[in-house]
């Protein structure tokens, strides 16, 4: 069993620092805001760079294969920084550790807003994957700075707060498209970023809790080998051949460092990730649903915009620019808004546990719904509004059991390591849709496009991940009452 010398550890969230014993609820509300700014920040360089795709071959001079690494390049990085800053914010100061990632994030913002060299904007895309790590910091750094009632609130905003991201990204893309010069992209991220990190500069405090051990890094060099071998198994399958020998040795490859790595996790004195921990049926089931919801969450952002998007030819298709589908999405992302305090009362009155089983189970018949009435611009507004607000809730709700599973001093492991699984959700639903629109095409004049039954299998697979979600749930509330029933109850005498 690993031992921490743990620094200042509160008996509750509610007492961890000064600001819940002399904060006001104005502050709270203030602390709150911020740190969900990281969550739009994180987004916005994620989206911005996607209706660019398109043209970056001839600006860059380079292949369509290639400048999607710089879709890539962010996702694989992304997912192999975030456990590991999510442990140094443990050792070291959440707040410390997210003002960081901002700097590197900038920086690497600024190298894209003043380069044309492809090498270069690879090295400035890499940088700004590191800020996917700030999401789960920033979720973490909630339970340590806020009154405990006021935790679910904050985490349901941060689950709003991507959804923001998201759909503000696609239309200032759009807008940069027709009206600017691709650089800007960069630029808003860089001058966002910048402002970002003076406002947290001065309204965030830094946690009391840090847990004093030392670095494992031998368990990071191997967790990030592996992560990306995997990953870019995921990204990049469809594009090399799911049986050609770079996919086949990639996947060979991560599977055997995973496997390499879990021995050396249960042997190190100051594991990267307590394996002991995560295999414990709390966290193991609130993780395995974040995987699944992580991949629904993606897979309606994906096939929403490209049915705004495809030509009105294809039969189904609204044919909409990226501007104009950018807007429409608007909507659906105030509703997943509105839903953030809904999210906060709904975990404070029935649990958690209650609302993750409800909000996947809304998502399961959503998903179904959502096969049969997409083809009207109204009936995917619709369904897609219905999905958001059901991801809203739940992404709350796993937020909150994974905080609650685990001592306070690892809760930013914690957090990165439920984040990195959402991750993988998130990639498989990317290479899932690339290989679900080489099975099923239509022709609409000279062009090839996925057909309507791409779209549909990718709700029906998002259903039956839903479906497994609420499953997982149910096992979860198994437990916990098989956990509550082993206590001993007190002597009467």
């Amino acid at each position: 069993m690993t031992v921490h010398n743990i620094k200042a550890v509160p008996d509750s969230a509610a007492d961890s620092i000064a600001l819940t014993s002399r904060g006001t609820a104005r502050s709270s509300r203030t602390v709150v805001l911020v740190l969900a700014l990281c969550g739009i920040v994180m987004t916005l360089q994620q989206t911005m760079i996607l209706p660019l795709l398109p043209n970056l071959p001839s600006l860059l001079d380079t292949s369509a294969s290639n400048a999607s690494w710089l879709v890539t390049v962010t996702l694989v990085t992304g997912a192999v920084v975030t456990p590991l800053i999510g442990r140094l914010a443990d050792m070291f100061g959440k707040k410390r550790m997210i003002m960081i990632t901002l700097v590197i994030v900038v920086t690497g913002s600024v190298l894209g807003g003043a380069t044309e060299a492809f090498p270069l904007l690879i090295i400035a895309r890499a940088m700004q994957g590191c800020g996917l790590a700030m999401v789960p910091v920033a979720t973490a750094t909630m339970r340590d700075v806020l009154p405990r009632e006021r935790v679910p609130g904050g985490i349901a905003t941060m689950s709003a707060s991507l959804a923001i991201g998201s759909a503000a990204g696609l239309p200032l893309a759009g807008i940069i498209v027709n009206s600017l010069d691709w650089h800007a992209v960069f630029w808003v991220t860089a001058l966002s970023g910048s402002l970002l990190f003076i406002v947290i500069a001065k309204v965030v405090p830094e946690s009391g809790v840090q847990a004093r051990t030392t670095f494992d890094y031998i368990g990071a060099f191997v967790l990030a080998a592996a992560l990306i071998s995997l990953l870019l198994v995921l990204s990049k399958g469809s594009q090399w051949g799911w049986s050609e020998w770079e996919t086949l040795s990639s996947a060979g490859m991560g599977i055997f460092l995973l496997v390499l790595w879990v021995p050396l996790q249960l042997r190190s004195p100051s594991p990267l990730v307590d394996v002991r921990l995560a295999a414990r049926p709390p966290v193991l089931l609130v993780n395995t649903c974040s995987a699944l919801i992580g991949f629904a969450l993606f897979s309606n952002f994906l096939v929403t915009i490209q049915l705004l998007q495809m030509p009105v030819t294809t039969g189904f298709g609204i044919g909409m620019n990226i501007l104009e589908a950018g807007l429409w999405m608007i909507p659906t992302t105030l509703a997943g808004v509105v839903m953030a305090p809904v999210a906060s009362r709904a975990i404070g009155r029935f649990g958690a546990r209650s609302v993750l089983l409800i909000a996947s189970i809304q998502l399961s018949v959503s998903f179904v719904v959502r096969v049969f009435f997409s083809h009207t611009l109204w009936q995917i507004l619709v369904g897609a509004t219905l999905i958001g607000m059901g991801l809203v809730l739940t992404g709350a709700a796993i937020q909150t059991l994974i905080m609650r599973a685990v001592p306070i001093s690892e809760t930013a492991s914690a957090n990165g390591l439920n984040a990195l699984l959402r991750s993988i959700g998130t990639s498989a639903a990317s290479a899932t849709l690339a290989a679900m629109s080489t099975i099923w095409v239509v022709q609409a004049g000279s062009e090839i496009y996925p057909a309507y039954n791409a779209f549909a299998a990718m709700f029906w697979i998002s259903a039956a991940a839903t479906v497994a979600t609420a499953a997982t749930t149910v096992v979860m509330m198994f437990f916990t009452r098989r956990s509550t029933d082993r206590k001993p109850t007190p002597s009467t005498t």
